[in-house]
């Protein structure tokens, strides 16, 4: 994931493209151009990560075809769509949706980017209290109290760093990148090739007839929702395409280059963490470690396994430093526009961070992490706050899919930097795909164990219905002129 508010801030200039589609026409100005090779490098850096991997690792060999899918039937269709949108419309998806649908329907796109951090910060800091509990004591990762613990420490102390407005929170989001996500993904896969070609057997069959997940019911596809937040993210590098010369030709090409780089971030990983790690021992929140723990071990190098766990801790926390003011400030920007929240929740500090809401969103992800303290199964309640995250987020999308098609028809001729080919069915595909993970996400997952049904619905659809609708509803229908800040009155 990216991060949302910084990528619109980047909004190409409307009509920088305009001209030869081809030739990212020039219009007088000296601007940098970049590669479709190094475009393809920054959406790789925005999108993968290690974190999903586990995940994947409990259906083995088939994590390929489970990565795949959703490659091809999202990744590729918001990657294509956000670069014409991006390159046509500045300002990111409200504006798009909002020339498209209206301003309410453009409210509710941008409101569901920054909600869905509500409910990804306690999913992401599951993962970094479990990993981190491979440096203190591996028991605790499966522990609620610890977990609740250091998600709602964790959550506040970021919340200080950025009330600060720190200018390393971008350095440590890049150093996290390399040292937390790209360094330990090749080492544990080369560990993986290493281990088996010792002679050892994998954990997970690795014939060609275990391509293919096994099918038990609508339950056996639930995984797939879950790579849907791993590749989300991937449409904001759209704002780059006028950086390219020629960018009809060479932005598909960088596309399908990330899509395969970050094919093989996710792919080859899950595919290690399967070798050595059954899949009935396997943590959602804490596989990765158990995975390098277990070849740690073998190696007879167990001291690694703290550093290992170290390095991937500052590369979560890196990505939630970024993510943590950013989405919040383009969303209070908004609102003192448009009057879409009341006064209080529009305030920004001496550094100019939106305090007021980050504390609203605090109280919420603070409940959220109670939970855990009284979940007896972390990985599950792990899960569950990833789903909601993922359907959360794809509401933004389907408004987003709507859109390119609905602005063809209403502007064919406003000046875009890129058109996508087949704009309809690729569009369509990108849709009815995400409508489809919108309700798969309601069905558990088969790890989901002999938890109650309707603790999981009532978790994932009241966290779904509460944040992503009733919420910016109410916003809107109780919104009030004076809710517009005097610098915006007109």
């Amino acid at each position: 994931m990216t991060t949302t508010a910084d990528a619109e801030s980047e909004g190409t200039p409307e009509g920088t493209a305009a001209g030869s589609p081809d030739t990212g026409a020039d219009t007088g100005t000296k601007r940098q151009f970049i590669s479709w090779v190094t475009l393809a490098l920054m959406t790789t850096a925005s999108v993968a990560s290690l974190r999903p991997s586990p995940a994947m690792a409990i259906y083995g060999l088939a994590a390929i075809f489970l990565y795949l899918i959703p490659a091809i039937v999202f990744l590729l269709p918001t990657a294509l769509v956000g670069a014409e949108l991006a390159s046509g419309w500045t300002g990111g998806i409200y504006r798009w949706v909002s020339e498209a649908l209206g301003k309410p329907l453009g409210f509710l796109a941008v409101w569901c980017q920054f909600a869905l951090t509500i409910a990804y910060y306690p999913s992401l800091l599951a993962y970094v209290a479990s990993t981190f509990a491979y440096v203190v004591h591996p028991s605790l990762a499966e522990n609620g109290l610890y977990v609740a613990i250091v998600i709602i420490t964790v959550y506040w102390t970021g919340v200080w760093i950025a009330s600060r407005g720190t200018k390393s929170i971008a350095g440590l989001s890049s150093i996290g990148l390399v040292v937390g996500t790209l360094v330990p993904g090749v080492l544990l896969v080369v560990l993986g090739i290493v281990f088996l070609g010792q002679g050892n057997p994998s954990a997970a069959p690795m014939s060609p007839d275990h391509w293919l997940p096994p099918w038990t019911g609508l339950a056996s596809l639930v995984l797939i929702v879950n790579n849907f937040l791993s590749y989300a993210g991937m449409e904001m590098n759209g704002v780059h395409v006028a950086s390219l010369r020629r960018p009809r030709s060479e932005y598909p090409r960088s596309m399908f280059l990330a899509t395969g780089m970050v094919l093989l971030i996710f792919i080859l990983p899950a595919l290690a963490i399967s070798w050595v790690m059954p899949s009935k021992e396997l943590s959602l929140t804490a596989g990765l470690m158990q995975a390098f723990q277990a070849f740690f071990d073998h190696f007879h190098i167990g001291w690694m396994t703290k550093i290992v766990g170290i390095m991937l801790v500052m590369a979560a926390l890196g990505g939630m430093l970024t993510w943590l003011s950013g989405p919040a400030k383009g969303l209070v920007t908004l609102a003192r526009q448009e009057g879409y929240l009341p006064p209080f929740l529009q305030r920004f500090n001496k550094n100019g961070v939106p305090m007021n809401l980050m504390y609203a969103q605090g109280v919420l992800t603070t409940l959220i992490g109670v939970v855990y303290a009284f979940s007896s199964d972390v990985s599950s309640a792990y899960w569950m706050f990833s789903v909601i995250t993922v359907q959360i987020y794809l509401i933004a999308y389907l408004l987003m899919f709507i859109t390119v098609v609905k602005l063809r028809k209403t502007h064919p001729d406003h000046p875009r930097g890129f058109w996508t080919p087949a704009v309809k069915l690729v569009a369509g595909t990108g849709f009815v795909a995400s409508l489809a993970a919108l309700f798969i996400g309601f069905v558990p997952p088969d790890q989901f164990g002999n938890q109650p049904l309707w603790r999981y619905l009532l978790i994932v659809g009241g966290g779904l219905l509460l944040i992503g609708i009733v919420a910016p509803v109410a916003f809107l229908k109780f919104r009030k002129p004076s809710w517009v800040h005097p610098d915006h009155v007109q």
